[in-house]
């Protein structure tokens, strides 16, 4: 006889032997015990949770005929009669699996479909099972929609997914929705314990621990994970053969790492890492491992009533909880959690860890180690405080003081023959500011920093070419490249035939849009040749638009910090102009905002 998979043979024959999901065996418990019962079903959930296994049970409990024979709807399967061996073993004319994956076309939903018209042969009722719904096109969905509102009295559905975001919402509509959770992994290990026991396997508890871990919510990669460690372990399970079965790190190794980081001993931290490399095992599974750690010890320093101390492993992380401050423990498991992401992106995983483990070493303060929850006597005796003042700030509302500064911890003012150029006496600071070099430069390289832009020198083509260029603008005959040359530009001469340019950077200075800037000034009327050259550039139309921009921006803020009602609210209520927020009112916007007329032309943001 063939060997069955654990998987297969522990599959939950009836509602009484499924495991963690209470809540959706007690909903169809009840509907099957008071028979009200829909006519569609949608099972969710992840793989390996228990969804197929559902939809046989209920498919049993509706057709199951009794042991003797006169049995009816029951949440209780009998699994003795014909309807319950029959779908046990999947031959029963009246269940049938579809499965959507490979069945997901129009033609595939019509054949289904077409059985709907005959009543049960053996059973109760038809019960039609699609696993992976979410995979059917949008025209199957749409074939067996009017079927599944309103089928035949003597038909149900019974539909699962992993994805039920890709399920049309008209078809969640018709069906009673239960989501099917990832089981925790006591949950699993408890079950675990039982299928070994009925074996005849011996397990230790920390290889189960492991198994139950690594099967991530999901009975069947539990039992398939079993059944390999069996193979892997000749007959047993032991912690050791699971361990590197699966490839996951030792806890010691972890815990190491974490007391090396507690401890600020970089040395230790790499020459762990290496051991690791040296041992062949996963980086991934090391931050796996540590970011488990680390949220029980989270856990411990904000609950200390949660610390588990039956064993040596909850012992050991009870007292790595106290021995790391709890803003480091949340940097460290942040830091554990996006290292996995960065694993794949460096050319050596392993180099990879190790820099996420150094990361926490760089973060933390050079100053003296904090140690969470110090009693007081053995705390290092500290010299009192100077008094500090506070020092109300001038002009500020009633209240607002200046940051308080310490008097007594400002070094004493250098005499100014003692101080380096450039720099501010070492003893004015002000709370965390300290005198920094000031780097000095001629006048007149500030000068020229100054805003170049908004400096014009007219000149007596200046005019003509400003106007000529916002006429160009104006009709759209410029874009781009060719309209910053034109706006950039500054006219140096003209005759009957030739006019001559000069721009400021020579990129601008291009054929092509020399050309094409020559084509928009024949489109004028000028029937002339267009030279540009590079130089020193003192009234180019942008210039003189800067300089108009800037005059009026003076004139709005003068308006606005000259207007009573701005400096009643400035004097009395300590507000102050946001910097930036007043912005003049183009002229061609007057008429269109005439409620504007009568008020200041700006419109200021005040705090």
């Amino acid at each position: 006889m063939s060997y069955l998979v654990l998987a297969r043979k522990y599959r939950p024959k009836n509602f009484t032997e499924m495991v963690g999901q209470e809540h959706v065996v007690r909903a169809l418990t009840n509907a099957l015990t008071q028979q009200r019962l829909h006519h569609a079903y949608l099972f969710t959930g992840t793989r390996g949770v228990g969804k197929t296994t559902v939809s046989r049970i209920l498919a049993k409990s509706l057709n199951c005929q009794g042991a003797d024979g006169q049995g009816g709807i029951t949440a209780s399967p009998c699994g003795v009669c014909p309807a319950c061996t029959d779908i046990d073993s999947g031959r029963f004319v009246d269940y049938t699996e579809l499965d959507a994956a490979s069945n997901r076309g129009v033609n595939d939903m019509q054949s289904l479909l077409e059985q709907a018209v005959y009543k049960p042969v053996q059973g109760r009722f038809k019960v039609f099972m699609i696993d992976e719904v979410h995979m059917l096109t949008g025209h199957a969905f749409n074939t067996m929609l009017k079927t599944l509102e309103e089928p035949p009295e003597y038909l149900k559905f019974v539909l699962a997914t992993t994805d039920p975001q890709k399920v049309p919402v008209t078809v969640l509509s018709r069906c009673l929705q239960f989501n099917l959770r990832p089981m925790a992994p006591e949950t699993v290990q408890e079950h675990l314990v039982q299928v070994l026991a009925a074996e005849g396997v011996e397990a230790n508890a920390q290889a189960l621990r492991l198994l139950a871990r690594a099967a991530r919510g999901s009975m069947r990669d539990a039992l398939s994970l079993t059944d390999q460690a069996i193979a892997f372990g000749a007959g047993k399970l032991e912690e050791a053969a699971v361990r590197q079965m699966l490839g996951s790190v030792d806890r010691g190794h972890v815990f190491r790492l974490i007391d090396a980081l507690a401890q600020g001993d970089g040395k230790t931290v790499v020459e762990t890492s290496d051991g690791l490399r040296m041992l062949g095992l996963s980086a991934a599974s090391t931050l796996e491992e540590m970011s488990t750690v680390l949220q029980r010890m989270a856990v411990i320093q904000a609950v200390p009533a949660a610390a588990e101390l039956d064993d040596a492993e909850g012992v050991e992380i009870a007292r790595l909880a106290g021995l790391m401050p709890a803003d480091e423990t949340q940097l460290l498991y942040s830091m554990c959690l996006h290292g996995r992401a960065e694993l794949g992106l460096a050319p050596d995983e392993y180099a990879a860890l190790t820099m996420v483990l150094l990361r926490l070493l760089a973060f933390q303060a050079p100053a003296e180690k904090k140690t969470p929850d110090e009693p007081a006597s053995q705390r290092p005796l500290r010299p009192p405080e100077p008094a500090r003042a506070a020092v109300p700030a001038v002009g500020a509302p009633p209240g607002r003081v200046l940051p308080v500064v310490d008097v007594a911890a400002r070094p004493a003012a250098q005499p100014a023959a003692q101080r380096a150029p450039g720099t501010l006496p070492a003893g004015d600071v002000t709370g965390s500011v300290v005198g920094v070099p000031v780097r000095q430069q001629p006048e007149s390289a500030r000068d020229a920093a100054v805003a170049p832009s908004t400096a014009v020198t007219p000149t007596p083509e200046g005019d003509f070419w400003h106007a000529t260029v916002t006429d160009l603008v104006a009709r759209e005959a410029v874009a781009a490249l060719v309209r910053e040359l034109a706006l950039q530009s500054q006219l140096v001469g003209r005759d009957e035939g030739h006019w001559m340019l000069r721009v400021e950077r020579e990129s601008l200075n291009q054929p092509a849009s020399r050309e094409r800037l020559q084509s928009a000034v024949q489109g004028l009327g000028h029937a002339v040749k267009i030279s540009v050259e590079v130089g020193a550039v003192h009234d180019s139309p942008a210039r003189r638009n800067a300089a108009a921009a800037a005059a009026r921006q003076q004139v709005a803020e003068q308006a606005i910090l000259g207007d009573p009602f701005v400096q009643d609210m400035m004097r009395e209520f300590g507000a102050k102009i946001v910097p930036g927020s007043i912005k003049p009112v183009l002229e061609a916007n007057k008429d269109q905002t005439k409620d504007l007329r009568d008020k200041p032309t700006a419109l200021p943001a005040t705090e």
